[in-house]
C-alpha cells in the first residue's frame, strides 16, 4: 500500500473513531449521571484517543491538505451511525447543515498552503495559551447566560474546539523542536497541551446536554482546524494558495461552513423514539404520568373510559 492511500485509509479510521466517541459522549450526556462516573465515557476518551492517534499517524504518511478534509468526514459519519446505533435519527435540515459545515471546511482546508517551516519561540507560546484561555472562558460565560439548549452547545462546542486547534498548534510546535533536534526540554508545554485537550473533551461532552449530536459535533469539527489554520497562518507563516483568488474562494468556503452550522442551531435536537405503551402497561400507569397509547389500529365507534382509584385505564 502506498503511503499516500494508507494516509487516507488512517485518516477515514480515524473519523469513524472519533464519530463513535462523540455518539457516546452524547449518549452519556442524556443520561442524568456523572460523566467519569459512567463507564460508557470512559469508552468515548478511548475512542477519542485512537482518533488522535490515528490522525497524527496520518498526518506522518500524508500532506496536511488532504487529511485535515478528511478529517471533516467526523459529522458525516456520525448522523447515519448515530441512527443505525442508538435510533437518534437526522432529519434532512441537519443533513443539509451537516454536508454545507463539511464542505465550506474541506474547501477552506484545501486551500491553505504549507508554511515556511518557522514555529513560534517560547515566548509566543505562553501567549497562545492565554489568549486561547480567555477565548475559551469568554465563550464559556456567554454559553451561561443563554437559555437554549441548542444555541448553548454550538457555544461549547466552539470552546472544546479552540481548545482542540491550540493543542494542535502547540504539539506541532514541540514535533517542531524535536525534528530540529532542539533539547527535548518542553514539559511546559507538554502540560499545557494536556490541559487544553482534557479540557476541550470536558467541554465537548458539556456541549452534547440537551442539544443532540449534529450541532455541537459539527461546530466541534469545524473550529478545531479553522482555528488551527488561523494560528497557523499567524504563527507559522502559513498562508492561502492562488493569491488573492485564493482567498476569495476561502472567504466563500468560511461562509458556507458558518451557513452550515447556523442551519444546525435551527435543527431541534433529535430524541430516541419512543415505545407505544401497551394496554396493561396503560392500566399500571399511575394519576399524573403521561402515557402513549399509540395509533387506534382500526376505526373506533366509541372509547370507554374507566376510571380506578390510583390509576387510570382506556378500553375499547
Amino acid at each position: 500500500m502506498s503511503p499516500l492511500a494508507l494516509s487516507v485509509l488512517l485518516s477515514l479510521v480515524s473519523a469513524v473513531a472519533y464519530a463513535a466517541g462523540a455518539i457516546v459522549q452524547e449518549r452519556v450526556a442524556a443520561d442524568a449521571v456523572p460523566a467519569v462516573s459512567s463507564p460508557a465515557w470512559w469508552v468515548a476518551v478511548l475512542l477519542n484517543g485512537v482518533g488522535g492517534v490515528l490522525h497524527v499517524v496520518a498526518l506522518a504518511y500524508g500532506p496536511l491538505s488532504l487529511v485535515q478534509p478528511l478529517g471533516a468526514l467526523t459529522i458525516v459519519f456520525a448522523l447515519p451511525m448515530a441512527a443505525l446505533f442508538v435510533g437518534r435519527r437526522a432529519g434532512a435540515a441537519a443533513w443539509r447543515g451537516a454536508v454545507m459545515a463539511t464542505a465550506g471546511l474541506a474547501g477552506l482546508l484545501a486551500l491553505t498552503g504549507s508554511g515556511d517551516g518557522r514555529s513560534p519561540d517560547g515566548g509566543a507560546r505562553p501567549l497562545l495559551a492565554l489568549v486561547c484561555a480567555g477565548v475559551v472562558a469568554a465563550l464559556c460565560l456567554v454559553a451561561r447566560g443563554v437559555r437554549g439548549a441548542v444555541v448553548r452547545g454550538v457555544l461549547l462546542g466552539a470552546a472544546a474546539g479552540v481548545a482542540f486547534g491550540t493543542a494542535s498548534v502547540l504539539t506541532k510546535a514541540v514535533a517542531e523542536d524535536v525534528t530540529a533536534g532542539a533539547p527535548l526540554g518542553r514539559w511546559p508545554d507538554m502540560l499545557v497541551i494536556a490541559a487544553l485537550a482534557a479540557a476541550g473533551l470536558l467541554l465537548s461532552q458539556a456541549s452534547y446536554r440537551g442539544a443532540g449530536l449534529a450541532a455541537p459535533l459539527a461546530t466541534v469539527t469545524v473550529v478545531n482546524p479553522v482555528a488551527a489554520a488561523a494560528m497557523g497562518i499567524t504563527l507559522f507563516g502559513e498562508g492561502f494558495r492562488y493569491g488573492v483568488t485564493g482567498t476569495v474562494l476561502a472567504l466563500g468556503c468560511g461562509v458556507v461552513a458558518a451557513g452550515g452550522l447556523v442551519l444546525l442551531t435551527a435543527v431541534p435536537p433529535s430524541r430516541a423514539p419512543s415505545r407505544p405503551v401497551s394496554e396493561p402497561d396503560a392500566a399500571r400507569a399511575q394519576v399524573g404520568e403521561g402515557v402513549d397509547v399509540g395509533a387506534v389500529p382500526r376505526p373506533r365507534t366509541h372509547l370507554e373510559v374507566e376510571v380506578r382509584p390510583g390509576a387510570v385505564a382506556g378500553r375499547p
